[in-house]
């Protein structure tokens, strides 16, 4: 069974930086496309960044040049390092495992609890 688990969310100054993680468990992120998305009060889930197998990584227009997806294969982590946050960036933050095509506007299939992202 697949469990996907959150961290590192919290208050934040804007401007400032936070890094999230997302430990996978039955579920290896280097064999398969692992993305984050978020979601803010009163407006839809929005995918943020994405990565397949092959390290091929793609990104929001809202997040690209401040955000960074990345992954540890020995920790078996996934992490996006979000810089230079803007009010725009509060949101509820979730990771996710296993779509179709890898593509952010895909269903996916397993996703975490979510970690909370707000300014402070």
């Amino acid at each position: 069974q697949v469990q996907l688990v959150e961290s590192g969310g919290g208050s934040v100054q804007l401007g400032e930086s936070l890094r999230l993680s997302c430990t996978a468990i039955g579920y290896a992120w280097d064999r398969y496309c692992a993305g984050w998305f978020r979601q803010a009060p009163g407006k839809e889930r929005e995918g943020v960044a994405s990565i397949d197998r092959f390290g091929f990584m793609a990104y929001a227009g809202s997040v690209r040049g401040r955000f960074t997806l990345s992954r540890d294969n020995a920790k078996n982590t996934l992490y996006l390092q979000m810089n230079s946050l803007k009010p725009e960036d509060t949101a509820m933050y979730y990771c996710a495992a296993e779509a179709r095509r890898c593509l952010l506007a895909d269903q996916w299939t397993y996703w975490g609890q979510g970690t909370h992202v707000t300014d402070s």
